[in-house]
């Protein structure tokens, strides 16, 4: 009786079990068909990038073909797209015509100091303006901010004038130091400060912990995202800077890689073919298409290729500001309340 019914149960789990099986294969062939069938809307989006992408990297492509070609290369017509075999020669050329090595010097050490310089001097500003109470400190938050406003070349004269008389011409700290102050990243540590509880101040004070032990021990371990970010931004920001050090430079050695390899230095010379060379130096799209453009006129007219002007440089001896028409009594340090919160 009892096999009867095993088997009755058996019969019957497999014929509800049948129909599953095979909506569930019709399921899975669908699938399958569904993925072997083209997307052509997914394949055209992806032409277009692909399309996009070509059209952006072609001329950086093209200025690194021209950098390891010689002087006949160049000017071949049609142009040639493939990489040639005089590319070290090229490199090693513009290397040393450049002085390439004290110009990546310079830059790292602006670049670092600027985007380090910033970012403490924003962190300090920042924590004395949210965890100290003294008299005007929203006034001072936004003295700070508006300076955002003000156009380079209206501060560039009075800080030209100030590093003049320190004596920091043709110094690094004159090249890093009037570029530390950033109100940017003054107002974002600001914000980042806001939303730290008033109970871990409380209670830091309570373990007795002063303003810097709380800004080092606490404040700055939860900040080290907001740092990493803002040291990646202001470092291109140091490495990219052109009219500052262009201004208050008048050496080579001092010249950061920006402005240090100019035109003239790296012009081809008659028999040896290093067109390639300035165009390795150049390292920029627009510089490789004057390159081309002057050795075709050196082919043609005969004579050297027309180089971008460059202002001669100032005597070596060191440049003083003039000094100032009026002097500035010293204002009277304000009386603040360092109470922490």
């Amino acid at each position: 009786m009892s096999d009867a019914r095993t088997t009755t149960t058996v019969v019957t789990a497999g014929a509800v079990a049948a129909p599953r099986m095979a909506t569930a294969r019709v399921a899975t062939a669908e699938l399958e068909r569904q993925r072997r069938r083209p997307d052509w809307g997914n394949l055209l989006v992806h032409l277009a990038l692909a399309a996009c992408v070509a059209v952006l990297a072609f001329p950086l492509y093209y200025a690194f073909v021209i950098s390891t070609q010689a002087i006949d290369e160049v000017i071949q017509k049609p142009p040639r797209l493939l990489p040639s075999t005089h590319m070290v020669e090229n490199y090693v050329e513009a290397w040393r015509r450049s002085g390439m090595a004290r110009l990546l010097v310079n830059s790292a050490i602006v670049a670092i100091g600027v985007a380090v310089g910033k970012i403490a001097i924003s962190m300090l500003s920042a924590f004395a303006i949210v965890y100290f109470r003294f008299r005007g400190a929203g006034l001072v938050f936004w003295s700070i901010f508006l300076t955002l406003m003000l156009p380079i070349p209206v501060r560039i004269l009075p800080t030209y004038e100030v590093v003049g008389n320190l004596g920091w011409l043709n110094t690094y700290a004159g090249l890093t130091v009037p570029l530390m102050a950033s109100a940017t990243a003054t107002f974002l540590f600001r914000q980042f400060y806001l939303t730290i509880p008033n109970e871990l101040a409380e209670a830091a004070q309570l373990d007795g912990a002063g303003p810097l032990r709380f800004l080092w021990s606490f404040l700055l371990p939860l900040s080290w995202a907001n740092i990493a970010a803002l040291f990646v931004v202001l470092f291109i920001y140091g490495w990219n800077e052109y009219f500052w050090p262009l201004l208050i430079t008048n050496t080579e050695e001092m010249r950061t890689v920006v402005i240090g390899h100019r035109a003239a230095d790296l012009e081809p010379h008659h028999g040896r073919g290093h067109d390639g060379a300035a165009a390795a130096g150049g390292g920029h799209p627009v510089h490789a298409a004057l390159v081309r453009e002057g050795a075709h006129r050196e082919r043609e007219v005969g004579c050297r290729p027309v180089t971008s002007p460059t202002a001669a440089a100032p005597p070596s001896g060191r440049r003083t500001a003039s000094p100032p028409s009026a002097t500035r009594s010293p204002s009277a340090p304000a009386c603040w309340s360092w109470t922490c919160t």
